[in-house]
């Protein structure tokens, strides 16, 4: 709907709808609803596990070495939870779910981006 405001879901500036970076925090998705970062299912920071996947919520950032809910950025120091495909041809950015690279399968080797 044209012209309709949200609140951004990091700093609670009204933002449009259907925007993908808050103009005021530089954030994405900021209207958007919190997604399991496996499924995308529709997750609440209150909740431990994805309840389309079961993946479990709690993550430990990249960066900064703290646990927190797993969504688009870090909890404590505000930074993207991705990782960066150590594969030079790849160099796919994806969010910290394992060791292997999801869109070609070699290791992810820690490297932050």
């Amino acid at each position: 709907m044209p012209g309709y405001k949200k609140p951004c879901k990091y700093c609670n500036e009204l933002v449009e709808s259907d925007g993908g970076v808050c103009p005021y925090c530089g954030k994405i998705d900021p209207a958007d609803e919190f997604r399991c970062p496996k499924c995308r299912h529709p997750v609440k920071k209150e909740y431990k596990a994805c309840p389309g996947c079961g993946f479990e919520l709690k993550v430990v950032c990249p960066l900064c070495g703290k646990e927190g809910f797993f969504c688009d950025y870090c909890v404590h120091c505000g930074k993207r939870l991705t990782v960066r495909c150590a594969n030079k041809k790849c160099g796919f950015e994806q969010p910290p779910l394992g060791d292997k690279c999801i869109k070609c399968g070699k290791n992810i080797k820690g490297e932050n981006i």
